[in-house]
């Protein structure tokens, strides 16, 4: 039998082969047994079986279809590295999700409705969506054989031929349309293009909603255009209705005025309904693609205070309130003011002067007051930023403030810059309302005028009465936008400001560059080399560690010890990809860690770091963060062998206790456990442990050291730590001091070496 009938009779559900029945197998030799004892013989089988190459896995179909897309576009990507950092829930990937993790890693989609026969053969591949949430790739349709070749992700890569009609019943009639996106290689681009080739963050998000503004110009130009109703039937009121007496004409004009208004009303409401839905699909947008960018930032960019950074981004809300609010609005209707000014100039003539000179004055004052404006909303900010900073300082340290008794300090620190944000907000209080006092004024003053010039000109014949009255409504009408130009201009600048914040983040080197291509590498031995590496953190001039030559090999046990500052936790920070080396380089498994998905390169990572943090929530959500879907014997084991069973038993809620905000509600030596579980749940084949028993008492210590020592057996161990009682673990130290490394050998000999001084240690 062929390898596609194999696999098309083993396919499951919804497309497996229905004359197959499971219970058709027996064994002969099972005749006779009870179910307990058959199947208790069952299970002894299958321990006799090799299984080490096989693998947990946790179905996710529209994750595994772009897997095995990217593999057949040339450009293969794992499944983490594909999921990383979207909010897959219940490992379940929608259909939604799919289209931005397919655009991710260089596909573009389409989603339709599109029975399967109606599929032409010069779209596929195409991924079709199946009944039970299941799904496939769809490679071709031979409709003169009937069948249809398709790839099952839990098939594995090997093609599946079955009938079109039995594939037909599982379809849904959804299916996505892909195509690799085309790439231009460096030759052919342009200096703008290489910045801008997929869209900015911020503007290519607002013109995906071009439709949306273009509905919203449409809509302003026609209440623009009734806005001329009301003035227009005052003036013919005046001018012929009641010299005449006709009160026919006069309900004519009636009605039609009120079925104008009618519209203005349906019109106005349609505007502010497109706007709000153009500002809500890009709020979430752009809210989005900056909390991304925010997580793939690398660690060498992150800002120095968190706080600040986090008033940063929460400037997002002054960008939010501009586009939703009425500042659009205001901005679309600025340009319909001339309009209305023509149609002053058609029924008053000279009169249509008056107010274009009332716009250039406001404008001009506008202007004049932006350099003071702006100053005073960017220091504003500036110091928002601060206050944030020593809030969210105070409040991480609030049991260090207490100990030391430096409330007085922090409180200071408050006031000086709530005092501060209070100068700065006065004084762009007084400069906007200066602008609106102006524009009232100067709307009041032209009203005058042209009722002046109106009855010059009435008197020489050249303007009616109704025109003049007209005249005026319109100059209202037309001089409305600019009264609020104040306020226009402060959301501007504060819209501004807070987009060049978040352009700067957004700017920001990442880990994961759209434009690099990493080696694919789904599993790691566990080898490390360092050639010739140096590092040194960002803004500071001595450097963390110099020309390091290191070589681990798979499996090896090594313990990374020496004085505090001496390089050691910069060594696990180097491995893990959380930097980079400023030269040399660091291979893991003979590939260059650079060239690594760090995603992938984390999944095959148990890594402790010496800071453990915890997030609120229970024990359990902690040790299982970022693999949310784990299986509950894997999270099990992973307590045992850390120790989190111990404490956690204990606990009447047990594995979901509540940990508090940061772990507060547990010891350190409790966190370190939990931090140690996390390494371990997805069984890795490389441990990095920073210090993970530093706060542990020494009989926890020794049996947690124990089972660690079990459970290691076959990975490859980097042990970090000042602690003689944990070298037990290993059988390689290597030292370190003020950067440098001076000692490298088996752990006798090095042993040795330290107890008769033989090593010079600043």
């Amino acid at each position: 039998m062929s390898d596609s009938g194999r696999s098309e009779q083993n396919s499951s559900s919804p497309l497996e082969n229905d004359s197959y029945e499971e219970n058709e197998v027996t064994n002969e030799s099972d005749e006779g047994k009870t179910d307990a004892e058959v199947e208790d013989g069952s299970k002894e089988d299958v321990d006799q079986w090799d299984t080490q190459g096989a693998s947990l896995e946790y179905p996710n179909p529209l994750l595994d279809c772009l897997v095995l897309l990217s593999k057949y576009f040339h450009n293969p990507y794992t499944s983490d590295g594909i999921a990383s950092g979207l909010p897959i829930t219940d490992n379940a990937m929608t259909p939604e999700l799919f289209q931005r993790a397919a655009k991710r890693i260089g596909i573009s989609t389409r989603f339709v409705k599109r029975p399967l026969v109606k599929i032409p053969n010069m779209v596929m591949p195409a991924v079709l969506l199946l009944r039970d949430q299941q799904a496939c790739i769809l490679l071709e349709l031979d409709k003169k054989q009937g069948t249809a070749k398709i790839l099952r992700p839990e098939s594995g890569e090997g093609e599946i031929i079955l009938p079109i009609d039995k594939l037909a019943k599982s379809c849904t009639g959804y299916c996505f349309f892909v195509r690799p996106l085309y790439q231009f290689d460096k030759r052919s681009e342009k200096s703008d293009e290489k910045e801008n080739k997929k869209g900015h963050w911020f503007w290519g998000t607002i013109s995906g909603s071009w439709r949306i503004y273009r509905d919203v110009f449409i809509a302003s130009l026609l209440i623009n255009i009734f806005a001329v109703a009301s003035p227009l039937f005052v003036m013919n009121v005046y001018d012929r209705v009641v010299p005449n007496n006709a009160f026919d004409t006069l309900w004519v004009l009636a009605i039609g005025a009120a079925v104008v208004y009618l519209f203005d009303f349906l019109l106005r409401t349609l505007r502010a309904y497109f706007i709000d839905i153009a500002g809500k699909k890009s709020d979430i947008l752009i809210s989005a693609a900056i909390f991304s960018r925010v997580n793939n930032i690398t660690m060498a960019s992150r800002p120095k205070s968190v706080g600040a950074f986090a008033k940063n981004l929460q400037e997002f809300e002054s960008i939010r309130d501009f586009i939703t609010s009425a500042s659009i609005t205001t901005l679309v209707d600025i340009p319909f003011m001339f309009l209305i000014i023509g149609v002053i100039w058609l029924i008053g003539g000279p009169v249509g002067y008056i107010p274009i000179v009332t716009i250039a004055l406001i404008v001009l004052y506008s202007i004049i007051i932006q350099i003071p404006l702006r100053r005073s909303i960017e220091e504003g900010q500036k110091t928002a930023s601060q206050k944030n900073a020593v809030l969210i300082e105070s409040l991480y340290n609030a049991e260090s403030v207490k100990l030391n008794n430096a409330e007085g300090v922090m409180q200071k620190q408050w006031e000086n810059a709530v005092g501060n944000i209070a100068d700065w907000g006065v004084k762009t209080r007084q400069l906007s309302q200066s602008s609106s006092s102006f524009a009232m004024v100067a709307q009041q003053l032209t009203t005058v005028i042209i009722v002046i010039v109106g009855v010059y000109q009435i008197s020489e014949g050249n303007m009616s009465m109704g025109a003049l009255v007209a005249s005026v409504m319109l100059t209202g009408r037309a001089l409305g936008p600019m009264a609020q130009v104040a306020g226009l201009a402060t959301r501007y600048n504060q819209a501004k400001s807070a987009f060049t914040s978040l352009n700067e983040i957004m700017s920001s080197p990442v880990e994961n560059p759209d434009d690099v291509k990493f080696v694919h590498r789904p599993v790691f031995k566990g080898e490390f080399q360092f050639e010739a590496v140096n590092f040194a953190y960002p803004d500071q001039e001595q450097a963390a560690v110099s020309a390091i030559n290191i070589n681990i090999k798979q499996g090896e046990k090594v313990a990374i010890i020496g004085r505090i500052g001496s390089g050691k936790s910069t060594l696990g920070k180097l491995m893990t990809g959380l930097y980079t080396p400023d030269s040399g380089a660091i291979r893991i498994d003979g590939v260059d860690l650079r060239q690594v998905n760090p995603t992938d390169l984390r999944r095959n990572i148990g890594a402790v770091s010496q800071d453990v943090n915890l997030f609120y929530g229970s024990i359990k959500d902690n040790i299982v963060m970022g693999v949310p879907y784990m299986e509950d014997d894997a999270i099990i084991r992973a307590a045992d062998l850390s120790g989190v069973s111990e404490f956690a038993n204990r606990k009447p809620s047990g594995l979901d206790s509540i940990v508090g905000e940061r772990g507060a509600l547990l010891s350190g030596g409790q966190r370190q456990s939990i931090a140690i579980a996390r390494a371990l749940l997805f069984d890795p084949p490389i441990l990095i442990l920073d210090e993970p028993t530093a706060s542990m008492d020494n009989t926890t210590e020794s049996r947690m050291k124990r089972r660690l020592i079990e459970g290691v057996k076959d990975k490859t161990l980097i042990l970090i730590t000042h602690k003689a009682s944990m070298l037990d673990m290993v059988d390689r130290i290597i030292v370190m001091d003020n950067g440098r490394l001076i000692a490298d050998g088996p752990k006798a000999q090095v042993h040795e070496a330290l107890r008769q001084g033989k090593l010079k240690v600043s």
